[in-house]
């Protein structure tokens, strides 16, 4: 039984429908779930992070001096009013896809663990339309791996001289790595100071933290106060077995073709 069916079925009874939940929020990255909770609904701006205990890419992440989470996505409305992600490679295809909102957090979850920055002050009606119309002209870009691999070497835009290099590029990129999407989507809704902001030495673990190893990120990157610290997320109900809109059957991944959302990842 889907989620979607167990609602409409709950509502005919006169009962409310379960919703997905986030836990208190605290920069901690840990197993525990941790109370309070509140009842989830998306809106344009929050950030989800997601981890699992793949360990291949927990060492990639480790060789490029960071760890967990090692995953992250933006939500924004679509043009026809639906809440949806902006994410780079998701599920470790190779592609940027803008996905069904919550059925993609819940496939997350059902692989590992997810948190949710919420947005503490809302976006402007401006700031919705700026994001949505940036989110929507990605869809479909290439995932960024050949640059994503240049953040294992030396002589990379996270280093020495990222005051100077890795600044955001808008639309003149045609690859994105999933933080650098993240932060290049907030650039382009006017979220965060496009002056200071490095997109591609950005790493979704300084997302979770607001604190970094770079001493440059560490002292420019704050999403607190505009953002909450992370919650954790509890999805409802079993997760479909179909991708979740967005993901596109041909994709293929790092180990194969597009799987569906149930099945284990490898990222």
């Amino acid at each position: 039984m889907t989620v979607g069916f167990l609602a409409v079925a709950l509502l005919s009874l006169g009962v409310d429908a379960p919703s997905p939940q986030l836990y208190s929020p605290r920069f901690v990255l840990d197993h525990n779930w941790v109370g309070p909770t509140r009842s989830y609904e998306p809106e344009p701006g929050d950030i989800m992070l997601a981890t699992d205990g793949s360990l291949f890419w927990l060492l990639m992440h480790n060789l490029a001096l960071t760890s967990h989470p090692t995953h992250s996505g933006i939500l924004f409305r679509r043009s026809d009013g639906t809440m949806a992600i902006l994410e780079g490679g998701p599920h470790d295809t190779l592609y940027c896809r803008t996905m069904d909102a919550l059925p993609h957090l819940d496939s997350y979850a059902a692989e590992g663990r997810v948190w949710v920055r919420r947005r503490a002050n809302p976006l402007t009606k401006e700031q919705s339309a700026e994001l949505t119309a940036w989110a929507e002209a990605q869809d479909g870009k290439l995932f960024a791996i050949q640059r994503l691999g240049w953040q294992l070497c030396p002589l990379r835009t996270r280093g020495l001289f990222t005051r100077f290099v890795g600044k955001p590029s808008g639309n003149a990129r045609q690859t994105f790595f999933c933080s650098e999407l993240v932060v290049e989507s907030c650039v382009a809704a006017g979220l965060i100071d496009a002056r200071t902001a490095r997109p591609s030495a950005t790493y979704p673990r300084d997302l979770f933290f607001d604190s970094s190893i770079n001493p440059y990120i560490n002292k420019t990157l704050k999403l607190a106060p505009d953002w909450d610290p992370p919650a954790r997320y509890e999805g409802v109900g079993q997760v479909e077995k179909s991708p979740p809109k967005g993901i596109i059957k041909g994709d293929f991944n790092l180990f194969g073709n597009a799987k569906s959302p149930n099945q284990k990842s490898a990222k």
